[in-house]
């Protein structure tokens, strides 16, 4: 099983990028838990300057933007 986190403090982005994943999952038929991280001291362990902040099986994929679905296919399928 996946383990996912999207980092950020609950904006607007962080919910998109938060459903771009979702929509990875249920189109790959992937089996993944996406976790939302919203507390600060959490996020700093990742060393991210902006969110959101995408985490795939702890390790920092991607941070600042959302990465569009192919991107996040590749990742998750690794």
């Amino acid at each position: 099983m996946l383990n996912v986190k999207v980092l950020g403090s609950g904006c607007t982005n962080c919910k998109r990028l938060e459903q771009r994943v979702q929509k990875v999952l249920a189109d790959c038929g992937l089996d993944g838990e996406v976790e939302k991280v919203t507390d600060y001291g959490e996020m700093m362990r990742w060393n991210i300057l902006k969110t959101p902040g995408l985490v795939v099986n702890d390790v920092l994929v991607a941070s600042g933007r959302i990465p569009n679905e192919d991107e996040i296919a590749g990742w998750l399928a690794k």
